[in-house]
């Protein structure tokens, strides 16, 4: 499969998540080597892509799916780190970092959580300045 010929995510998809993340303080949307990322200074919170035919191949072997699906990625920490990476499907546990968690979104995405999940994950990345001026349930 070309370059070309890869999928992209879906422009609701991409847009439901940019309206999260760019509301937090000094957030960047870039284009990622696939997919699109947002990041919070240089350190990532949130990566969206596709996975289709088996490309790209570490995250179809993290996933456990040729796809087509598309993937978030996220980061974690604590119980929820360790349940979410232990959940089994539609979570994952990329290999590459271990604060790192995978979402396969599939049609039925409980959006509520998404924003729980990205939230986190600003707050994980973000210096202490930035994290205490996000709205986070209490929990």
């Amino acid at each position: 499969m070309s370059a070309d010929e890869r999928a992209d995510v879906p422009p609701e998809t991409v847009a439901r998540l940019r309206s999260v993340c760019l509301g937090f303080p000094e957030a960047q949307e870039e284009q990622a080597w696939v997919g699109t990322r947002w990041c919070v200074r240089t350190r990532t919170f949130a990566h969206v892509l596709v996975v289709d035919d088996g490309w790209p191949p570490a995250y179809a072997r993290a996933a456990g799916s040729e796809g087509p699906m598309v993937v978030l990625m996220f980061r974690s920490s604590g119980g929820e780190l360790a349940a979410l990476r232990n959940a089994g499907p539609p979570f994952f546990a990329p290999p590459w970092r271990p604060d790192e968690v995978g979402l396969m979104l599939g049609d039925d995405v409980d959006w509520d959580e998404i924003i729980e999940l990205v939230t986190e994950s600003y707050c994980r990345q973000a210096p202490k300045a930035l994290r205490t001026r996000i709205d986070r349930p209490e929990g």
